[in-house]
């Protein structure tokens, strides 16, 4: 799998939605390899986009095509400012990768100092995650060649994520989480409130 990550400082969020929508509905058809997407904004105005393609070359096949140029300019003056775009090769998927129904995303991001280390330890079997934390449905963690991340963590509803985040993991999961935490640098946190969603072939 292949995730591009779109963010930027949005001066219309509506019409911003209403873009996205409409290349699921006008140019998803031509967008060979094309997953789906996660997107939301932040309470202070940051677009965050998560978009899934099945490979590298299917991304750049679609970034290619006229229509998406054109698509792609009008989007830009939603965006105060330029977007900034984060192309990752090294994807992995957790727990069941998340889900449509998902009322609250969190994206994490930052830069990690041993990527190869930290997707070791995402690959690990997640019974215990899961056993501990039933509220994450899932989500993924897509690391660009500058060791840059983005962390989606998809849950059923804010509130039982606030009250999954008090609860102390078993000693094993703690250490996992210790050991990851450890090489993170300069994290931010993005809450999505009101996050939107599309899948291929879904409309």
């Amino acid at each position: 799998m292949f995730i591009q990550v779109i963010q930027g400082r949005c001066t219309d969020a509506d019409a911003l939605h209403r873009q996205m929508d409409r290349w699921t509905t006008e140019l998803e058809p031509g967008a060979t390899g094309w997953l789906g997407g996660t997107y939301g904004l932040t309470d202070d105005g940051e677009f965050v986009g998560v978009v899934r393609f099945d490979s590298r070359a299917s991304a750049e096949a679609n970034s290619a095509r006229p229509e998406q140029g054109i698509w792609w300019e009008e989007t830009a003056r939603l965006f105060d400012g330029d977007a900034s775009f984060h192309d990752c090769d090294d994807v992995t998927m957790m727990l069941d990768g998340g889900s449509d129904d998902a009322g609250f995303v969190q994206v994490i991001q930052g830069r990690l100092s041993d990527p190869e280390q930290f997707r070791h330890l995402m690959e690990r079997p997640m019974d215990m995650l899961h056993e501990a934390r039933p509220e994450i449905i899932g989500g993924t963690v897509a690391i660009d060649a500058d060791g840059f991340f983005t962390q989606t963590m998809a849950f059923r509803t804010e509130a039982e994520a606030r009250e999954g985040e008090q609860k102390s993991p078993p000693p094993e999961a703690r250490e996992d989480m210790d050991a990851m935490g450890s090489m993170m640098q300069d994290v931010s946190y993005h809450d999505l409130h009101h996050p939107w969603f599309a899948t291929a072939g879904a409309h």
